[in-house]
């Protein structure tokens, strides 16, 4: 709280505002700093709500010794001066009679007779004011249950009686009488008396969050797993770090230990890792601790007790050791309980939950599946797995990594991964074998694939710089034809490392004044790279003349680059003059290993060459060389390219059209891959292409399951901007298609990973992350989160000075959200914010669509009163549309101008000026025009016409030229063939006659 209020209705506001916050330290200390500043005005009724919302942080902050004191001072207050308390605040003091009464019994040194006598306190005050008992008696069966007593008739004596105005919302009850029949062991019943909740009947502040947690293990044993996976996601979400539902989370983590999902249960965990410091109720924590436990038991059953785990703060832990700590202090809470009650229930509870073995061996929870192996500190990558085994000599391992070499087979990777380990050992004796050779050519041979494996990963001045390295070794162990091919593939690798920002300067130079650079800086770009790749060609060349007597393996090598530069060139320009000189030299290289029977090349010069064809845009031809090729690996081989060549026909086969086709090829060349070794495959590649293929057949499911493993594979692979990038679509895609918990889930596991916490990922790719989650809790009805996010979002997203466009996007995004939530001083703040950075960078759609929607929201909530402040959002909507106008900008949908007519005649009728409301509708159908055969434009026309009917002939009262309009309107959309949109109108027309 920055200033304290100074008068009575600034303090009302601050506490709305106050409301308005989480649950958690920073609205608990604003609430205590109010409620010691309504004690200075010396009124009782402030003074009271100050104490409610206090006593509503303590209880829902998770602080329960301080709860029963301040209800303590409310109470006295009602007892000097009744009067004082409204109807709504008397019914808030006896609600809370039960706050009090739930947060004592969660206090172990509350001594047993406390709670009794508590609760006959509460029976007394409820008959003096001449209330119902049955709260009184839910709280009794609670205390009996709490206490482990038999509970059959305290029960009945609460079950049996009608429910008042004071009584526990209908979800809470419902949740209770489950549990009965849940601790009876009856799953079936409780299931069913759960239903209501399940199902989003009822709900209330905790429900259904805390009726989920206890009904998944019930849900799991019942077979019901697509049910309990949606409820997993939905009711975490809704208890996720939040202090007052420890419990809650507990039981997601303990339903995480025994299905299968461990990883995501040590994940769930270092999400919350905060609750361990900021839970002050014995009993919650208990709870929590105790499903803490079962999944660090399960974790450490598996073999993996060295793993890493979120725990109190302080120190660094294990599994095991986390384990062995949260024991302790469980072991000391359930003995604490158990003392004060003078029975054995919550030890008895305690060992019942920790000795229940796994439901499940595996049930997939999110769009991201994860093992204990995903989530274990990162080590060096696994050699890949040869086809064969391995020779056991130096000298035998090289020979065999050279052989496999020559031929391009993927298990030379192997050969040379074990050799790189072997002599990186101390005790490392290079073989005196004349076919070994010396140990600077081994040197050479293992710079050069490592330099090979770094191209992978598009690090491609490292991979020169090993190369040339590599290129001297081979001088030095005279093996010049090694040189020549090392050398040339560091021109090639330094080609595509090259800035292309140094080459471009001159022919940006060559822009005349005033020229916008957008359009400059693209094409010299093109043109430097041009340069680039022509140059390493000639140099290519150059090398490949100088080695006539080279061996033909190393010269289809040569060739082979030579082909290379020239599709790269044809890739960075898409000039058709430069599709023939790479045909060309893919011919070359063609008959040179036909020549020589040189099998791998030949399918490298028939892939490069099906290729360009695509890359030109001779679809059906380049289709033909694929389906060739394919047919000529099935038969003669090497079918370590066959899943490369499956995945090129695909990708031309998903550019005719036929994604059926598609499907198979990438299908078979998904199966297939998995039969070599990463490094020879680029499998995250064919599982999006099949993903793609999946969505043109309608298959969403399988298409979101390609697209996670493609970017789990990418992120083993080290590739992990693209991993997020992939896994951005994937989320965007299960928002597309409504899965709503399935997206904010798979958000939420990517905005914990550590490169994202730690702020080594790109920003602007987090922020992407972080918009789509703030969308689907927007779709999800959490306005609350969403805004929360957004408004942060904005904050970030202004300092961005080399992409305001993306900030006016984000920030009018921001606006409306402020707007729905009545919040309209911010709101307008931010979309200033938003005109300004669309001044920079113009994002004309956007920020008229925030504008025009504000306008609305201003005039629908606050009606003519808010007219003003709407007319200003549309004059400003009226300034942006003049400026698109200028610039000839086209919407993606109905014109600004039509739109922002449009608006006027909404907000308009929204407040009253219906003369106003009719002319700017009037306006709206001249710029919309007729409405044709489009069906979006007969709709909005429709709409257009149903508006300006309805002001005018209900608000205005003119009946008969009303339904002049609505029926001629009618008839012209019945003869253009849009009998629903004509429905609509006749409808309206129906109604204008009754008198309606």
């Amino acid at each position: 709280m920055q200033t304290a209020p100074q008068t009575t209705d600034e303090l009302y506001e601050a506490l709305r505002e106050n409301d308005r916050r989480p649950y958690g330290r920073t609205r608990t200390v604003t609430a205590e700093e109010l409620a010691e500043t309504a004690e200075l005005f010396g009124e009782p009724v402030p003074l009271i709500h100050a104490l409610l919302e206090l006593q509503e942080a303590y209880t829902y902050g998770s602080e329960p010794r301080k709860s029963p004191v301040v209800f303590a001072r409310l109470l006295n207050l009602f007892d000097e001066q009744p009067g004082v308390f409204d109807d709504r605040l008397r019914h808030q003091l006896f609600w809370r009679f039960k706050w009090v009464a739930n947060a004592l019994r969660s206090l172990p040194e509350v001594p047993l007779g406390s709670l009794r006598q508590w609760q006959t306190e509460m029976r007394d005050r409820y008959e003096k004011a001449g209330l119902e008992l049955q709260p009184y008696y839910g709280q009794a069966y609670q205390l009996a249950a709490h206490v482990g007593e038999d509970t059959a008739l305290a029960y009945e004596l609460w079950a049996g009686r009608t429910r008042s105005r004071l009584s526990d919302c209908e979800a809470c009850e419902t949740c209770e009488r489950a549990l009965y029949h849940l601790a009876a062991g009856d799953d079936e019943r409780a299931l069913r008396a759960w239903e209501p909740v399940l199902a989003g009947k009822e709900s209330c502040q905790e429900e259904p969050a805390r009726s989920v947690s206890y009904a998944l293990l019930p849900l799991v044993r019942a077979g019901r797993t697509d049910e309990v996976r949606r409820l997993h996601l939905a009711g975490y979400r809704g208890c996720r770090r939040n202090p007052s539902m420890a419990g809650e989370i507990g039981r997601h983590l303990e339903f995480c230990a025994l299905t299968g999902n461990e990883a995501r249960g040590l994940e769930l965990l270092a999400e919350n890792r905060t609750l361990f410091d900021e839970v002050d109720s014995p009993l919650s924590l208990l709870d929590l601790l105790t499903g803490v436990e079962v999944l660090l038991a399960r974790v450490e059953a598996l073999g993996h007790g060295e793993l890493p785990a979120a725990g109190f703060p302080g120190r660094s832990w294990t599994v095991a050791s986390l384990r062995a700590e949260v024991r302790r202090r469980a072991d000391d809470l359930a003995a604490r309980f158990d003392a004060r009650n003078g029975t054995t229930a919550h030890t008895d509870r305690r060992r019942t939950r920790l000795d229940r073995t796994p439901l499940l061996e595996s049930l997939e929870l999110t769009l991201r599946p994860r093992t204990l192996a995903d989530v274990a500190p990162a080590t060096a990558p696994a050699a890949p797995e040869p086809a064969e085994a391995l020779p056991g000599s130096p000298a035998e391992l090289i020979k065999r990594a050279r052989e496999l070499d020559e031929q391009g087979h993927p298990d030379a990777h192997a050969c040379w991964a074990r050799l790189r380990t072997l002599t990186t050992d101390p005790d490392y004796v290079h073989p005196d074998d004349p076919e070994a050779g010396p140990p600077a050519r081994l040197r050479a041979d293992l710079l050069e694939e490592e330099a090979t494996l770094a191209e992978r990963k598009d690090a491609h001045a490292d991979a020169a710089a090993l190369y040339e390295e590599a290129a001297g070794l081979y001088e030095d162990a005279e093996l010049a034809g090694h040189a020549v091919i090392a050398r040339a593939s560091a021109v090639l690798a330094g080609a595509q490392a090259v800035p292309p920002r140094a080459e471009a300067e001159d022919a940006e130079r060559a822009v005349p004044e005033g020229a916008g650079a957008e359009g400059a800086d693209p094409q010299a770009r093109t043109a430097a790279q041009v340069a680039v790749f022509t140059e390493a060609h000639a140099e290519l060349v150059r090398l490949h003349e100088q080695a006539p007597g080279i061996a033909p393996y190393l010269q289809a090598r040569l060739l082979r680059l030579r082909v290379s530069a020239h599709g790269l060139r044809l890739q960075a320009s898409g000039d058709s003059e430069h599709v023939a000189p790479v045909l060309a030299e893919a011919e070359l290289l063609f008959d040179f290993a036909t020549r020589h029977g040189l099998t791998g090349q030949i399918a490298a010069a028939r892939l490069l060459r099906a290729t360009t064809h695509a890359m030109a845009g001779d679809l059906p031809t380049a289709l033909a060389d694929a389906d060739g090729l394919v047919e000529v690996l099935r038969t003669d081989g090497p079918a370590w390219h066959l899943p490369r060549a499956l995945s090129l026909r695909g990708k031309i086969q998903l550019g005719l059209g036929d994604a059926e086709a598609a499907y198979a090829s990438l299908s078979e060349g998904v199966r297939l891959a998995a039969e070599w070794p990463a490094e020879s495959v680029d499998t995250p590649t064919l599982h999006g292409e099949l993903a793609q293929a999946c969505m043109g057949l309608g298959r969403t499911d399988e298409a979101l399951r390609h697209l996670t493993r493609s970017a789990e594979l990418e992120l083993r692979a080290g590739a992990r901007f693209d991993a997020f990038c992939t896994y951005s679509n994937a989320a965007q895609l299960s928002l597309d298609l409504g899965r709503i918990d399935d997206c904010i889930a798979l958000l939420d596991s990517l905005l914990l990973e550590p490169d994202v916490v730690d702020g080594e990922l790109d920003d602007r790719l987090v922020a992407q992350l972080r918009l789509t989650r703030a969308r689907a809790l927007r779709t999800g009805d959490d306005l609350k989160a969403a805004t929360a996010e957004l408004v942060a979002l904005a904050a970030e997203s202004a300092g961005w000075d080399d992409d305001p466009g993306s900030h006016a996007m984000i920030a009018a995004e921001t606006a409306i959200l402020l707007g729905e939530a009545g919040e309209f001083t911010k709101a307008r703040e931010v979309v200033d914010q938003a005109l300004a950075a669309h001044a920079r960078d113009p994002r004309y759609e956007q920020v008229s669509n925030a504008l025009r929607e504000l306008a609305r929201l201003q005039a629908q909530q606050h009606g003519p009163e808010g007219l003003t402040d709407a007319r200003a959002f549309l004059d400003d909507a009226g300034r942006v549309a003049d400026a698109a106008r200028t610039v000839d900008f086209k919407a993606h949908g109905r014109s600004l101008d039509t739109a922002l007519a449009y608006e006027h005649g909404r907000i308009n009728a929204y407040a009253g000026a219906y003369d106003e409301a009719l002319a700017a509708l009037d306006k709206a159908l001249g710029l919309l025009g007729e409405p044709g055969e489009d069906p979006h434009l007969a709709a909005e026309w429709a709409e257009c016409v149903r508006l300006a009917g309805v002001v005018e002939g209900v608000y205005l009262e003119r009946t008969a030229p009303a339904l002049a309009r609505i029926e001629a309107a009618a008839d012209r959309l019945t003869s253009l063939g849009h009998s629903e949109e004509a429905e609509s109108l006749t409808g309206l027309a129906e109604r204008l006659r009754d008198g309606e």
